[in-house]
C-alpha cells in the first residue's frame, strides 16, 4: 500500500467510495475531476441507481480499485476493510487526505467521548467574538473536503469522531480531546481499542499543540499523548452559567475552546473569556445537549422538561444526572444497543440522593434496566416501546416537583434516523402534552 498526501495522488486512479452517506456524496463531489473513475459501494442495496451494495458484487468491485475512501461509519477492523488492504488497495478517508491538503495551522480539530460538539460550538463562537473568520465542520456541520464549501479563508473548527480518527494520519494544527469514555464498542472492538483509536489521532506526525482537561484519567494516559500538550483546568469564572451551559462538565468545555482560541489567535485567555463574556447573551447553546424544552406548573407541581438527545453514550448521561443531583427525575434511556458497558450508568443511578426513576426503550434500554435490577432491585422500572408512552408514564411517575430528562445513553436507529428526528419528537410529544 502507498501512503497517499493529498487528493491530487488520485489522479489517473480507479478509486472507491466505500459508505454512500453524506460523506460518501461529499467524496464524489471532491473527487470528479480528479480520479480516473469512481466506483460507488455502500452496504445497504438501493441507495441509488449507481451504488453498488456490498453484498452484491460491491465488495468484489472494490477489490479492483487502486485506492478506498472509506466513510467513517464502516469499520476501520471489518473483515472486509481488512481483506482489501491484505489485496493491496490503499484504504483511507477523504478526511485524511483534506487534511493533507490544508493548511493545517488554521485547523482546531476537537474530539472526546463527550463535549467535542459543544466544545466545537464554543471556540467558534469565541473566535468570531474576537472579530475572526471561523467555519465549524466535520461531525457538527458539513464534510470539509466537499467542494460546495469554501475553506479557502479563516479559521475551521473541526469536529471529529472516534470513527474518523482512526483513518487519519496527520495532525492539524490544534487537537483538542474533551472526554475519555466508554463508546462505539461495536465499531471499535473493545475499550482499549477504542481509546487507543481515540487518542491515536494526537499522536498523528505533523507539529501540533494537543489540549486535554487537567483530571488523572488523562495524567495517566500521557504516555498515550502525542503532540505538545497541555493538561487544562476548568473555567470556574461562570462564564459557562452566562452562556446558558448546565453542568460542572461545562466548565471543562469552556476551558478547552478558551486556550485553544487564545493558542490560534495569540491572545490572552483572559481576553478571550472577557470578549466572550460581552455576547455571551448571543450565543445559542446546542439543541440536545441539557436543553430546557419547556417548564410546566400543574397544581403546584413544576416538571421540567429536558431534550439531552445528543447523549449517545453512558458517560454523557451520568453527567446529565449530577446537573440534577438535587431532583427528582424520570430518566428516558435506551434505544439501539452498541455494546456499551451501562454498569457504570446503573450505579450513577444508585447513588443519586433524589429519587429517580428509569424509562427504557430498546434494546440498550433492556440492558440499562437489567443492570440497574441487579444493583438496586427495588427502584421503579417502566419498559415502554415509543416515545409518547416514555414521556406519559414520565410525566405521571413525578407526583412532586421533578425532571423529565431524555438521555438516552444509546443510539436512536432502532426507531430513528438520527438524534435529532429522536429529539423533535420528544420535544413535539413534550409541547402536546403540556399545551405549549
Amino acid at each position: 500500500m502507498s501512503r497517499l498526501t493529498g487528493f491530487a495522488d488520485l489522479a489517473g486512479k480507479r478509486v472507491g467510495i466505500f459508505g454512500y452517506g453524506v460523506e460518501g456524496r461529499a467524496t464524489r463531489r471532491r473527487l470528479e475531476d480528479v480520479a480516473e473513475s469512481i466506483v460507488l459501494v455502500d452496504d445497504a442495496s438501493g441507495v441509488d441507481p449507481e451504488v453498488i451494495a456490498s453484498h452484491e458484487g460491491g465488495l468484489d468491485a472494490l477489490l479492483e480499485c487502486d485506492v478506498v475512501l472509506k466513510s467513517p461509519g464502516i469499520p476501520r477492523r471489518r473483515a472486509d476493510v481488512l481483506d482489501l488492504e491484505e489485496h493491496g488497495v490503499t484504504v483511507t478517508s477523504a478526511l485524511n487526505l483534506w487534511l493533507h491538503d490544508i493548511e493545517r495551522t488554521r485547523v482546531m480539530a476537537i474530539t472526546g467521548t463527550k463535549g467535542k460538539s459543544t466544545t466545537t460550538a464554543l471556540a467558534t463562537f469565541f473566535l468570531e467574538c474576537l472579530g475572526e473568520s471561523a467555519s465549524r465542520l466535520g461531525n457538527f456541520g458539513q464534510p470539509p473536503y466537499d467542494p460546495d464549501i469554501d475553506v479557502a479563508h479563516g479559521w475551521l473548527v473541526l469536529e471529529v469522531s472516534s470513527f474518523q480518527c482512526v483513518d487519519i494520519d496527520v495532525a492539524p494544527g490544534l487537537v483538542i480531546v474533551t472526554s475519555l469514555g466508554a463508546d462505539h464498542l461495536d465499531w471499535h472492538g473493545t475499550l482499549e481499542d477504542y481509546r487507543r483509536d481515540k487518542l491515536s489521532f494526537t499522536r498523528a506526525i505533523g507539529d501540533h499543540h494537543t489540549l486535554v482537561p487537567d483530571i488523572p484519567s488523562f495524567r495517566e494516559l500521557a504516555a498515550e499523548l502525542g503532540g505538545d500538550v497541555s493538561f487544562i483546568a476548568p473555567d470556574e469564572t461562570k462564564l459557562a452559567a452566562a452562556l446558558g451551559l448546565l453542568g460542572a462538565h461545562s466548565n471543562s468545555n469552556v476551558a478547552l475552546a478558551l486556550h485553544g482560541v487564545a493558542l490560534l489567535t495569540h491572545r490572552s485567555v483572559d481576553e478571550v473569556r472577557a470578549r466572550a463574556l460581552d455576547s455571551a447573551s448571543t450565543f445559542e447553546p446546542l439543541r440536545g445537549r441539557l436543553t430546557l424544552v419547556v417548564i410546566e406548573d400543574v397544581d403546584g407541581v413544576t416538571r421540567r422538561y429536558v431534550d439531552d438527545g445528543l447523549a449517545t453514550s453512558a458517560l454523557p448521561v451520568v453527567a446529565a444526572l449530577e446537573v440534577f443531583a438535587d431532583d427528582s427525575v424520570a430518566l428516558i434511556a435506551g434505544g439501539f444497543d452498541r455494546g456499551v458497558d451501562y454498569a457504570p450508568l446503573a450505579e450513577a443511578i444508585v447513588a443519586r440522593r433524589a429519587s429517580t426513576v428509569l424509562i427504557t426503550m430498546g434494546e440498550a434500554g433492556r440492558r440499562i434496566g437489567a443492570e440497574l435490577t441487579r444493583l438496586s432491585p427495588g427502584l421503579l422500572q417502566i419498559e415502554v416501546s415509543t416515545m409518547r408512552d416514555a414521556v406519559t408514564e414520565a410525566r405521571q411517575s413525578l407526583s412532586n416537583d421533578g425532571v423529565i430528562l431524555l438521555s438516552p445513553g444509546a443510539p436512536s436507529f432502532d426507531l430513528y434516523r438520527n438524534w435529532e428526528e429522536r429529539s423533535e419528537d420528544f420535544t413535539a410529544i413534550v409541547h402536546e402534552m403540556v399545551g405549549k
